[in-house]
């Protein structure tokens, strides 16, 4: 059903960011919004003066109170969980449940700026990364890029911008709820057990990021090694003509975009790709954002953002220039400091194996020192300690809960040089100055927790921020830099 089908009212369920961001575009066009949450609002939002939020504590109860009102369609905050009871009690009714993001491409479609292309990115690690590297890729290509989607600006207070390209970062919540969005290009980066309390299962996670291939026009991009996700791929239902563009760290076959002696280079679109391909750029183009060990990681991170922009139709000079001039967001592989003749990288943001796995992952053997602990959300985190234990020269347990990571060294890494901090008063400049201790000059601390902060901080970017001011004092006493250049 396009936008012009709707009556005019609109319920929005959920007052948090995307839930203000659909309201906002709706109230613009003139619609009638509803909102429903379970949790009062702490304060009003400028230009939402009007809207009064009618509180439900009770999911049932909130869901039949939405249906009776009578709604066009049902816009759904990506928090609302796909078990929530707002789903079945719409569709017995017949009333569309959209998300934002749906909402977004519809609105978009419906106006002045239908047709702009979208970029789409998912993935359970790497995707801000990714859509950081793509957007500064476009930039270099002098387009109007924005960024948008589960990081940066609700897609929904951007689609009346005058961007000219969207790079578009979707959560398995978001793609749950979108039905007609058609990427020119998409990727899913990796598929890890991750938010299954949301989705109800493992396999359930995994179609939510599958649909990120439905519907594309240009390229489906996949990491060539992941069976997983070539498979996801191979069933999207895409516009004919769609092709598969696979993304390899070796050197890459026809229709791929791989590595050849330390350069990125693009055997996919070009006409002669069955005998040529084209240089795009080096792996030392990453080095100011990510030192001389990027990792595989942020390679294959690379590799994508530049497979999405060369479906969009970006120059090869673009791809390296934009790479060249990428940095990191806050707490996300980011290179802080230069200090005690050590590389100190904080990525807070890893709060789980799979993202700490990928942050340590390129650092020369025995060179790291981990920094690491916090919730462990019940991971069990013994596999991946095993895994990482070559890289170390040692590793420092922070957090409420040690005991289990305590155990995993013990059993996964016993010869790793271990040492505890408890939750002392100014205890993470103790942690830096541990992590000192251990090291030798030229190696790299990283705080990569594989946790959850929850137990000892507000969230991860509070976490990361104490560490950087830690690491900053550290650097004062030394005499060391900063790495607000790097």
């Amino acid at each position: 059903m396009g936008v012009e089908a709707m009556s005019g009212r609109v319920v929005v369920i959920g007052w948090g960011t995307s839930g203000r961001g659909a309201a906002r575009a709706l109230l613009a066009r003139g619609r009638e919004v509803l909102v429903f949450d379970q949790n009062p609002p702490k304060h009003s939002f400028e230009g939402l003066e009007s809207i009064e939020v009618t509180v439900v504590e009770d999911a049932k109860e909130l869901a039949q109170e939405a249906i009776l009102v009578g709604p066009e369609v049902i816009v759904v905050s990506p928090g609302i969980p796909a078990h929530a009871p707002i789903f079945a009690a719409a569709k017995a009714v017949g009333i569309p449940v959209w998300g934002e993001v749906e909402l977004a491409w519809r609105l978009q479609e419906e106006g002045t700026h239908a047709g702009r292309p979208w970029l789409v990115v998912t993935g359970t690690n790497g995707k801000t990364t990714t859509l950081g590297m793509l957007g500064s890729i476009l930039r270099a290509n002098d387009e109007n890029a924005m960024e948008v989607g589960n990081v940066g600006t609700p897609i929904t207070e951007a689609i009346d911008s005058d961007a000219e390209v969207f790079a578009v970062e979707m959560s398995s919540f978001q793609l749950h709820t979108t039905l007609s969005v058609s990427p020119e290009a998409s990727v899913c980066l990796n598929v890890d057990a991750d938010h299954v309390d949301w989705h109800g299962s493992v396999e359930a996670y995994a179609a939510d990021k599958a649909r990120v291939y439905e519907r594309t026009r240009i390229a489906c991009v996949y990491p060539a090694s992941d069976r997983v996700v070539e498979a996801m791929v191979e069933n999207a239902d895409v516009v004919e003509g769609a092709r598969a563009i696979g993304v390899t760290l070796g050197t890459p076959y026809l229709s791929q975009v791989g590595i050849v002696e330390g350069s990125i280079v693009d055997r996919a679109f070009l006409e002669e790709r069955k005998t040529h391909a084209i240089h795009l750029a080096d792996l030392a183009d990453l080095e100011g954002a990510y030192g001389p060990h990027p990792g595989a990681a942020v390679i294959n991170d690379a590799l994508a953002a530049a497979a999405l922009a060369r479906a969009h139709g970006v120059s090869p000079e673009a791809v390296s220039a934009g790479l060249r001039e990428y940095r990191p967001l806050a707490h996300r592989r980011a290179i802080v400091a230069q200090a005690a003749e050590l590389t100190w990288i904080d990525d807070s943001k890893a709060t789980n194996a799979h993202a700490a796995r990928a942050c340590l992952a390129g650092i020369p053997a025995g060179r790291a020192v981990w920094i690491v602990g916090g919730d462990t959300k019940g991971q069990d985190l013994t596999g991946l300690v095993a895994e990482v234990a070559p890289l170390l020269r040692g590793a420092i347990v922070i957090g409420e809960e040690r005991e289990p990571l305590l155990r995993a060294f013990a059993q996964g890494a016993p010869a790793v040089p271990l040492v505890e901090v408890d939750g002392h008063e100014d205890w993470m400049f103790s942690v830096v100055n541990e992590a000192v201790a251990l090291s030798l000059p030229g190696d790299t601390v990283v705080f990569a927790p594989a946790c959850a902060s929850w137990d000892q901080f507000e969230n991860y970017v509070q976490r990361g921020e104490i560490f950087v001011e830690a690491v900053k004092r550290l650097a004062a006493q030394w005499g060391s830099t900063d790495g607000s250049s790097a």
